[in-house]
Parts: C-alpha cells; structure tokens; sequence
C-alpha cells in the first residue's frame, strides 16, 4: 500500500514481464542486464539501476544519460505491466529535470501513469538515490500505444 491506497493488480505481473523482456530484446542491456524490476502494478512500477563506476561522468557524479534512460526504460515498464505485452509502444516525448548531484548508491525510479488512453499513456518518473527522500530528478514522459 501508498499513501492508503492498494496497488491495483497489473495486467502482466513483474516475472512476466522480466521473461518477455528477456525474449523480446535479448541484444538489449536494458533488457534486464542495467535495472532490476522491483515491482509493478496497475499505473506504475518501481524500478533500481544497481550503482557502478561505468555510469560517472567527469565530477565524480551518476550521468544524466543514466537517468534519462531509466526515466524512459521505467515508463515502458510502468505502460506495459498497465496495458498488456505492446512491445511497439514507444516514446513520443521525455523531458527530465536534474534536481541534484545523485549520492553515490543505486538509483530507485517510480513511475506513474497520469492518463491511460487508447493512443497515448502520460506519466511522471521521480528518481531518488537510495534511502534518500529528495528527488535527484524528475521527468514526465508521453508513450504511444500503437492499437491494442
């Protein structure tokens, strides 16, 4: 439960996504081999991109192409546990803010769908550093879903 609310069950449960991830895009890093699939439900999903030095940028801080790619790689998963396997559904629009320099720890996004529709699914990611409150940045993502 969040905020007093269940989390309503998602139309593919989160092993089933990891298999069909893992069958549909094994070429893919971010099939699963970047980010671990917490959990999902109807509307969203919680997603962790473990730490590594391979993600740093100059000023010994996590890139801000790690977060815009978790951002993105979050909201697909948050669309599909909510809409079924529509592997073609595909990003239209992310626009992302960087908040503050990430501690360095794993990276933990949530996302949440604000509009499911037919053609078009929005939805906010918060990022935060592990076991911190604060968010180290937030984006909001459009998705189009072809028909399904």
């Amino acid at each position: 439960m969040t905020g007093g609310k269940e989390k309503a069950a998602p139309k593919l449960t989160r092993t089933e996504l990891i298999e069909r991830l893992q069958a549909e895009f094994p070429e893919a890093s971010h099939a699963m081999g970047d980010y671990v699939i917490e959990d999902v439900w109807m509307g969203g999903c919680r997603l962790r991109h473990p730490y590594t030095d391979k993600a740093l940028r100059p000023g010994g801080t996590l890139s801000g192409t790690t977060m815009m790619s978790l951002a993105d790689f979050t909201m697909y998963v948050a669309v599909l546990a909510s809409i079924g396997w529509v592997p073609l559904a595909v990003t239209t629009n992310l626009t992302i803010n960087f908040l503050r320099k990430p501690v360095a720890r794993d990276l933990v996004a949530e996302a949440h769908l604000m509009k499911l529709g037919k053609r078009l699914a929005v939805g906010e990611i918060a990022i935060r550093s592990e076991g911190e409150d604060d968010l180290v940045a937030h984006a909001t993502s459009t998705y189009s879903i072809p028909f399904w």
